[in-house]
């Protein structure tokens, strides 16, 4: 244990080394005695299985309504979201920064637009678009699966349901950049007030698609949303629009991304996964969520403590920023043995808390597994031979306190011929 906080005095979730590869600092948080908290920030970090499932079914005690620019400090985030609301909306609580019975309400509307068959009507079309994107790179026979794909694919189906074009996923995705930033890295004013004229950008492109959609229903989320409400019910104001729009727009973007990417570089780097796949494409499944587990694509969120709170020991004083660390957890040998042994057949990968736990369970689940089952077979029903085209450079990952993007993914491909 000593030589736990020995190893954790040497590292900080804020380096980008480290955010590049967190699993040693998680190993030594785990090894400590208590639950770790950063010296840069104050934050209380729970990275035991355990611990974390204590949090996620606790919104009593361990609120969601959490400043997203918290990063920032007290000073800059005022600042961020008084500029916001001057020129536009600002950010308001709804979903997974509320707290029951708000939350239920916000909750229970986004349910009515994500639900298990709306994904299904949805699959032919994510089918067909990952396979008008290996048709870019298919004869080419490389590519950058990582901006080619990975961030395609989801930005597409996302950009379409936000009445954007399929092809101009390059304005999605700065979006959705910029409402992600002050969560993800500590910034300048200057740095803040960039990214907040982008996602004011964002902002009033989605107002005027919910006043067509008032007008005009139409298929799509945004106006699954607008129409959400039942007799009787409130609508969602636009602000809470806004909101809920930019928490789908970032959980629904980058995290899916960042498993496609993880998912074709496990394959790339052991191809027996490519033929048993295109053998059996029923693996498909515990090869997702061995991806999802390993390499959580959400490594951590925010929550508050509403009341002094002893957690393994340690004190956590009323109103301090919790950070729920998910990749963390996701390896930790106590629920997962040999959690770094990627295993497609592991029994309990499906017990991951990659999209949290409790109320709080990400809504957009059923879709991204969808997304990269999808993106992954497309792949490998087209493709004989994946492999790194060469040595990924380090840091293999975009620096990021909350995510693990991969950078780039140069792959080298040869097509099948039957």
């Amino acid at each position: 244990m000593a030589s736990a906080a020995a190893d954790l005095a040497e590292m900080s979730l804020l380096d980008p080394k480290v955010q590049d590869d967190p699993f040693a600092m998680y190993a030594a948080m785990q090894e400590a005695p208590g639950i770790y908290q950063m010296p840069e920030t104050g934050f209380f970090v729970v990275s035991r299985y355990t611990d974390l499932r204590a949090v996620l079914t606790d919104p009593v005690t361990f609120s969601n309504e959490v400043d997203r620019a918290a990063l920032q400090g007290a000073e800059l985030s005022e600042a961020h979201q008084h500029y916001l609301a001057e020129h536009g909306w600002p950010h308001v609580n709804t979903l997974q920064r509320t707290d029951a019975p708000a939350h239920s309400r916000y909750r229970k509307l986004v349910d009515r637009v994500f639900t298990v068959a709306r994904v299904r009507e949805m699959a032919p079309r994510i089918d067909a678009l990952a396979e008008q994107l290996i048709d870019r790179f298919a004869d080419r026979g490389s590519c950058d699966y990582v901006s080619e794909f990975a961030m395609q694919l989801p930005g597409m189906i996302l950009a379409e349901e936000m009445g954007l074009e399929a092809s101009d996923v390059a304005t999605f995705k700065r979006w959705a950049d910029a409402m992600l930033a002050p969560a993800s890295r500590r910034m300048s004013a200057e740095e803040l007030r960039v990214v907040a004229d982008v996602e004011l950008e964002a902002q009033h492109h989605l107002a005027a698609m919910f006043a067509a959609c008032r007008r005009q229903p139409r298929p799509g989320i945004i106006s699954g949303l607008v129409h959400a409400h039942g007799p009787g019910e409130e609508p969602l104001s636009e602000a809470e629009l806004q909101s809920v729009m930019s928490q789908l727009i970032g959980g629904g973007f980058e995290s899916t991304m960042t498993a496609l990417g993880h998912a074709m570089l496990r394959i790339a780097r052991e191809p027996h996964y490519l033929a048993a796949l295109h053998d059996d494409a029923a693996g498909i499944r515990g090869f997702v969520e061995e991806v999802i587990r390993m390499h959580s694509p959400t490594q951590g969120l925010r929550r508050r403590a509403t009341r002094d709170v002893e957690l393994a020991g340690t004190l956590i004083p009323k109103d301090a920023v919790v950070i729920v660390r998910y990749g963390a957890a996701n390896r930790d040998a106590a629920k997962f043995p040999c959690p770094h042994q990627f295993d497609a057949e592991r029994k309990n990968a499906g017990t991951h808390l990659a999209f949290g736990a409790g109320p709080h369970f990400c809504v957009g689940a059923v879709l991204a597994r969808q997304e990269i089952a999808s993106g992954t077979l497309a792949m490998v029903r087209r493709f004989s031979r994946i492999a790194l085209a060469r040595p990924l450079e380090k840091p293999i990952h975009r620096a990021n306190f909350l995510t693990l993007p991969l950078r780039e993914l140069p792959l080298q491909l040869t097509r099948r011929t039957a």
